[in-house]
């Protein structure tokens, strides 16, 4: 969750995904000349994120009591009554007319520059054409619609162009980018096209992938091109055959330890991420047990853990469930083998000359995501080498 705040200023606050802080950043710059407006974007994937999206609310009118208080994205949709029926909310604003100046009442002559960041969130792409069992998210951002390539290149130059360092190029199904352009290019065109077009770019990024979806282009960058950053983050999701069918997944085991082999053949510095459900209907013991093996299998040292959560209108809703108590202990069981990977993962590289992208808060992302450290008279923004002697409490120092 994401906050930026002054007192009678636009504030936008951005829970959830990387595509919601992309647009965000959108959003600011849409209501930049209004006053005394607070934007709630929220997120609607799991039940916890819906319980933190009121959260946030109530904690935005409890800090800013006179303020108008809207809220857009998935949970403003899929939960509309609800988040409607909240005293402390003003107005809704429909997921897919965020982005839209006219829904601010805005004019598109308005709108100032983007405030530069050490990372932009470039989103190429929105909505999804798939219908995994478990996601809610389809009723929130729609079919998937993609960015033509001239209209990223724009978006890439205009952050460039105000200094931002690295690219994050994002998406709701980010690795469908282009099947519904002409000619149905793939995402590796669209990614050799900024690498093309800005040589002054040198770390371009990759947010959630669909293993699956990963075309020869593509690949052949991730493991060759050296500004492409050396991390992966798989939309996993599962590590048993038998509950990957039963959500709908397009992938099976082996596809996800077959990627991973070929890329770090060549590129043996890539670290894996993943995306991982813990307590899907009618798993197993057995399942469990296939879903940890997997962490280390890969191996994945960037894990985003998600308990099992039935969503409004979703076929999962209506399997066999698992008990929450069981979830909230198999998650808990994913959550330490991703630990086990990462701490052996961050004691490899104590010694290692690492490329840091500084943050504001003293620390940085090496090109491989490891939290880093940085030396106090470094810039924001800048890219610094550091080699760590330690770690503490997950960060290289």
């Amino acid at each position: 969750m994401s906050y930026s705040s002054a007192t009678n200023q636009p504030e936008v606050i951005s829970l959830g995904c990387r595509l919601n802080i992309a647009e965000s950043e959108r959003i600011r710059t849409l209501i930049a000349q209004e006053s005394d407006v607070v934007v709630v974007n929220s997120c609607a994937v799991t039940v916890e994120a819906v319980r933190q999206t009121r959260q946030a609310i109530r904690k935005a009118r409890r800090s800013r009591p006179d303020a108008r208080l809207l809220v857009t994205g998935c949970a403003a949709d899929i939960e509309r009554e609800q988040i409607a029926a909240m005293p402390e909310v003003d107005g809704l604003v429909p997921n897919l007319d965020k982005l839209d100046a006219r829904a601010w009442n805005v004019p598109e002559a308005a709108q100032p520059a983007p405030k530069a960041h050490t990372r932009a969130f470039i989103a190429v792409q929105n909505g999804c054409d798939h219908a995994c069992t478990f996601c809610v998210i389809p009723q929130g951002r729609g079919s998937s619609r993609s960015l033509t390539v001239a209209q990223v290149l724009r978006k890439v130059e205009r952050h460039l162009h105000h200094g931002a360092p690295e690219v994050v190029l994002t998406g709701v199904d980010v690795t469908s980018w282009g099947h519904d352009l002409p000619g149905e290019p793939v995402l590796g065109q669209l990614v050799s096209a900024i690498l093309d077009e800005f040589p002054q770019l040198h770390r371009l990024r990759m947010s959630s992938v669909d293993g699956v979806e990963i075309d020869p282009q593509l690949f052949e960058l991730l493991a060759y091109e050296r500004r492409m950053m050396p991390h992966v983050h798989l939309s996993l999701q599962h590590g048993a055959d038998l509950i990957l069918k039963r959500m709908k997944r397009r992938h099976l085991r082996r596809d996800a330890v077959d990627l991973v082999q070929r890329l770090k053949a060549v590129r043996p510095e890539i670290a894996v991420g993943a995306d991982l459900i813990a307590g899907f209907p009618t798993e197993t013991e057995e399942h469990h047990a296939q879903n940890c093996s997997i962490i280390a299998e890969l191996p994945i040292v960037h894990g985003h853990i998600f308990p099992y959560s039935p969503r409004p209108n979703t076929p999962a809703a209506r399997m066999p469930q698992v008990d929450r108590a069981v979830i909230k202990n198999r998650a808990a069981d994913l959550r330490a083998a991703v630990k086990t990977q990462r701490d052996a993962w961050l004691n490899s590289l104590v010694g290692e000359k690492l490329c840091v992208l500084t943050e504001g808060d003293g620390n940085g992302y090496a090109e491989n995501f490891a939290r880093v450290a940085v030396p106090g008279n470094a810039l924001r923004g800048t890219i610094v080498t550091v080699t760590p002697q330690s770690i503490e409490e997950g960060l290289l120092k």
